[in-house]
């Protein structure tokens, strides 16, 4: 038989939420770290018969009145569960979205949500609630309810796929509207990668420092991939290397004299694309074109990192133990710069003249680029000035090897 007991604590009521059960007010979960949870008094299950003396029935707001008027201390008559407490689990996630509980309806105490932002890493501490997790910041600070993966699955359910959400008008999205098809770059795989696009947390583990295999130059047509891309490599030949692309065209006579493409057969193209042998493969003037993954392997076995400019849909096959990327994005700067640096590269003799509508063009890109893939970028840099931009790209990578980084658990386990 199990007796009621009497217990004192301190007043601080947004660490616990209540459920009804059975007409009883069961205490639903206590949050991780908070006050109410270090002084050990009371356990998820718990039933409030009494506060101060005062029956308080079935219904949370009035506790919930009777525990504001309170100060101080208060005294609760517990009749207790006997649920064997869980220790914090070590996981650890990095957030794809940003989250704010005063903006969502669903949470079942606002004041007891953790606000993230996209890329925070959180350590999730209880799990034990299918769609309310607790978790905290890794910098510090108490635990609090976020929503979890489920949750967001089934809250998304209801939102149609071809609307383009974007993060500030939601509470927690992974999911964006239909992208269009390019002629050039489809990822073999991305067919098996889309079906899951909804990813709110990812998994990661932190790591000593270590030498990425790839990296990764990610941006919109003509925002300066290329350019940064070609002085890594002049100025560090010994350390960076990159692919040669494969074709199935036929070689002109300007090909004998340089590097610039391997040439084969369509017919044994098409057959290593279909044995998932390329990294991203398209299609240009009838001729096929792509990227295979033994390029990339030879440039790591000489000792090198390989450099690449790929299109973001090749992030997702790309992020796995395999290449271990560090992903760099290039964003386009404001229009007014982009047309600036466009008009004093053609004054100079360096570039083409633009029209202002491929530039506006460059810039949109850049910004749904930035929407929909940003979750997997290791740095951005704004490529208003090419010689900044190299510099602080060429520190970035510095600074790597000496950091313990924070990365996907599938690339330790």
């Amino acid at each position: 038989m199990i007796f009621p007991y009497i217990c004192n604590i301190i007043l601080n009521y947004t660490g616990v939420t209540f459920r009804i059960e059975n007409g009883e007010l069961v205490i639903a979960r206590i949050l991780h770290g908070g006050m109410i949870d270090q002084q050990g008094l009371l356990h998820a299950g718990d039933i409030i018969k009494e506060v101060n003396g005062r029956e308080v029935g079935d219904d949370p707001r009035v506790l919930q009145e009777m525990l504001q008027e309170a100060s101080g201390s208060v005294v609760l008559k517990i009749l207790p569960s006997y649920q064997e407490p869980h220790p914090p689990r070590q996981v650890f996630v990095k957030c794809h979205c940003d989250y704010d509980p005063a903006n969502d309806n669903l949470i079942p105490c606002k004041e007891a949500g953790l606000q993230f932002s996209s890329g925070d890493i959180l350590q999730i501490v209880n799990q034990e609630d299918v769609n309310w997790w607790q978790a905290r910041h890794v910098e510090g600070g108490s635990a609090g309810l976020i929503p979890s993966q489920l949750l967001e699955e089934k809250r998304k359910a209801f939102v149609k796929k071809d609307v383009d959400l974007s993060p500030a008008a939601n509470l927690c999205t992974g999911m964006v509207g239909k992208k269009k098809k390019k002629m050039m770059y489809l990822t073999t795989k991305n067919a098996d990668f889309d079906r899951h696009e909804l990813l709110i947390y990812e998994e990661v583990a932190k790591v000593p420092p270590f030498r990425r295999k790839t990296l990764v130059l990610i941006g919109a047509p003509g925002v300066g991939r290329r350019s940064l891309k070609n002085k890594l490599l002049v100025s560090d030949p010994q350390h960076y290397g990159t692919t040669v692309p494969y074709t199935s065209r036929k070689p002109k006579s300007a090909d004998r004299d340089n590097m610039m493409y391997a040439f084969t057969s369509r017919s044994k193209m098409e057959a290593d694309i279909k044995a998932g042998l390329y990294l991203e493969h398209g299609e240009y003037d009838g001729n096929l074109y792509g990227t295979k993954n033994d390029s990339i392997h030879e440039v790591v076995e000489a000792g090198r990192i390989c450099i690449l400019d790929v299109s973001p849909q090749a992030l997702k096959v790309l992020r796995t133990s395999e290449f271990l990327p560090y992903v760099v994005f290039i964003k386009a700067p404001e229009f007014e710069v982009l047309k600036a640096m466009n008009r004093s590269g053609v004054e100079a003799g360096v570039t083409k003249h633009r029209p202002d509508a491929e530039l506006k063009r460059t810039v949109d890109e850049s910004a749904k680029i930035q929407r929909v893939y940003g979750h997997y970028f290791d740095l951005t840099i704004v490529n208003d000035d090419l010689e900044q931009a190299y510099r602080m790209l060429k520190s970035s990578l510095e600074k790597l090897k000496g950091a313990q980084q924070w990365v996907p658990v599938g690339w330790v386990f």
